[in-house]
């Protein structure tokens, strides 16, 4: 099968397998998810503002447990009988990959998704070393069982774009690109880290997953989550780390039994 196969394949997602062990990603583990239904496939995102692994407290939800294109994706209360926290997250591939496919823009790709030499001369921003960070789509599945819609944003990324569920596999704006140069861990299974939209055009502080500042899971209205600028300080301006960023813009994720 072809590279541009295979993304598309994978970013489809319909049959969308989660929880895949990719270049220390994520690491082998038991899983239940939010309901026994969803099984292993199912990756359980949390925020560090409200929790941390052993105890997430809230968890990434589908308002009212709608699955229509537009439903609002917020954060709601650890339990494992909520099918509304049911996600899975497909096998993780390489940005360059869905470059390759056509789903995010050749900027992206010399940002996130480069290896200097191979598919770019220079890669911007890392010093002609490059990096080619693991991109994915955030399926929402209900008791295990697929909708076709991920988390994403409506239109092109844009300070405070909500973020909502849309089509699976169709561009960037369903994709979510694991900024390691920005983490403070170097794991997703024990560490934090922010998450870059695919359909991203702004490379000094690129928007990045964000609970809006000031909100609470149990706020009525709900609060829903954001694209929002990467917050924190340039260690060198010649080099595009990031450190103290906020922890409303790091995400993790669990894979065992949700204990609420």
């Amino acid at each position: 099968m072809s590279v541009k196969s295979k993304v598309f394949a994978v970013a489809a997602a319909v049959t969308m397998v989660g929880g895949a062990g990719v270049a220390g990603l994520a690491t082998s583990a038991p899983a239940n998810a939010a309901t026994s239904e969803c099984g292993i496939q199912c990756w359980d995102i949390f925020s560090p503002e409200f929790g941390h692994h052993k105890s997430p407290n809230f968890l990434i939800d589908s308002f009212k447990q709608g699955e229509a294109v537009g439903t609002p994706v917020i954060l709601f209360q650890a339990t494992n009988s909520d099918p509304a926290l049911d996600f899975t997250v497909g096998t993780p591939e390489p940005t360059s990959d869905y470059w390759q496919a056509g789903l995010v823009s050749s900027e992206v790709a010399l940002h996130y998704g480069c290896e200097a030499g191979v598919d770019f001369a220079n890669c911007s921003g890392t010093g002609g070393i490059g990096v080619d960070d693991f991109a994915f789509e955030v399926q929402y599945a209900p008791f295990g069982a697929p909708t076709g819609n991920c988390v994403g944003v409506a239109a092109t990324a844009t300070a405070g774009e909500k973020v909502s569920l849309q089509p699976c596999g169709v561009s960037g704006k369903t994709l979510w690109i694991l900024d390691t140069l920005d983490a403070p861990w170097i794991d997703f299974h024990t560490g934090y880290f922010p998450l870059i939209n695919g359909s991203d055009t702004n490379f000094s502080q690129p928007f990045v997953l964000t609970y809006p500042s000031n909100g609470y899971p149990t706020n009525q209205p709900r609060p829903q989550l954001e694209v929002t600028n990467l917050s924190g300080t340039v260690i060198n301006p010649l080099s595009p780390v990031v450190q103290d960023v906020n922890s409303n813009q790091l995400w993790g994720a669990d894979f065992g039994q949700v204990v609420p």
